[in-house]
């Protein structure tokens, strides 16, 4: 008897990773920049923002709820499938689960990347790191699919929408129906958001939709038409690099001096509270805010929002059938459209190195 999730045998959530504690920050962020030659005295300034949060970053906690509540809605729908957890800067590792995976006996996987737009950091890399992982694995390890970027499925954006709707009501009653919606994401370098998708700007433009899809709804809601902007956060690298912008306390700054008086922060660009919410927004632009005298809260991410545990489920059940060779039709917010299931050749760059990279019609054949 066919199961509506075959042919596979799991599902992997693939993440970033962080730390669990002081002593494991700067190993950690010599993972995260290795070979982009990122100096010592960067590190450390960033390793502060962890160390003020313990050097724990919330990332793994999170994901190990995500897992918890994916395992739940799949036993509510009678589905046996193990749900794998693996990391690209920090245990659990990639290669280290995709071991202990052979030695269960799966053979093929639908892997679940924890970033839901298009850009070489969140597509490509990962991608790569699949097939270093499966290298180091080498014979017997699993066959692994990644399933289509999430941004587009319209359980992301009520997942959003239900955050921001929940912000307004964090704000003074008087100023709940002025205030503006600031969506946040992170910042990449220019050319990697020109360079993203299968044609190039594919980064901002998904950004863009979601941002659209998401007021929309908001409006719906409440009845209130709101003006919105995206902004980025966590910009890194030499300052002659071009970063997307506006950075977000920049614009703070310009709102205060258009007389905006309430705002909720976004953050579209995470799945969850993550350390660039922690920090970049919790902390230093709800600070930037209150300096403005502008009233400011922040939205929920995604998270574990039911709509959001769905979508994932969603988008392995949409895969399984698309493996099956049955008709699907996919859920999706409209223009620019879902991403593929296979990344089309060239998408995403590598703008520094040519490496293999596993999910791609240009992959190679595994090791």
């Amino acid at each position: 008897m066919v199961s509506i999730t075959d042919p596979y045998d799991a599902l992997l959530v693939v993440s970033f990773g962080g730390p669990e504690g002081q002593d494991d920050v700067i190993p950690f962020l010599e993972n995260v920049t290795r070979g982009k030659g990122i100096p010592r005295e960067r590190l450390e300034e960033v390793g502060e923002h962890y160390r003020l949060f313990g050097g724990r970053s919330p990332i793994n906690d999170q994901n190990r709820a995500l897992i918890a509540n994916l395992e739940h809605e799949l036993a509510e729908r009678k589905i046996s499938l193990p749900v794998y957890w693996g990391n690209r800067n920090w245990d659990p590792y990639l290669a280290d689960e995709l071991a202990r995976m052979r030695d269960d006996g799966v053979r093929r996987v639908a892997a679940f990347v924890t970033s839901a737009y298009d850009s070489y950091s969140g597509c490509r890399q990962y991608r790569e790191d699949l097939w270093r992982a499966v290298e180091k694995v080498g014979p017997g390890a699993p066959r692994i699919d990644r399933l289509r970027h999430s941004f587009d499925h319209p359980g992301f954006i009520t997942a959003n929408a239900d955050g921001v709707v929940g912000a307004l009501g964090d704000l003074p009653p008087s100023l709940a129906d002025s205030a503006r919606i600031v969506y946040v994401t992170h910042s990449i370098p220019v050319t990697m958001a020109e360079t993203s998708g299968p044609t190039g700007g594919a980064y901002v433009a998904q950004h863009l939709a979601v941002a659209s899809a998401v007021t929309a709804q908001v409006a719906s809601r409440t009845g209130v038409e709101r003006e919105h902007d995206l902004v980025y956060c966590s910009r890194s690298g030499p300052p002659s690099m071009p970063w997307l912008e506006p950075d977000v306390n920049d614009h703070l700054a310009a709102l205060a001096e258009q007389g905006v008086e309430a705002v909720v922060l976004a953050p579209i660009g995470f799945l969850s509270d993550h350390m660039e919410v922690a920090y970049d927004l919790d902390t230093e632009a709800l600070a930037t805010a209150k300096e403005l005298g502008i009233a400011a809260a922040r939205a929920a991410t995604a998270g574990t929002h039911p709509d959001f545990v769905d979508t994932v489920i969603d988008l392995l059940l949409e895969r399984a059938a698309v493996e099956r060779g049955e008709p699907v039709v996919r859920a999706s917010i409209g223009a620019p459209g879902p991403a593929p299931d296979v990344a089309p050749a060239g998408c995403c760059p590598n703008l520094r190195e040519d490496l293999p990279a596993l999910c791609g019609v240009d992959s190679p054949p595994y090791p």
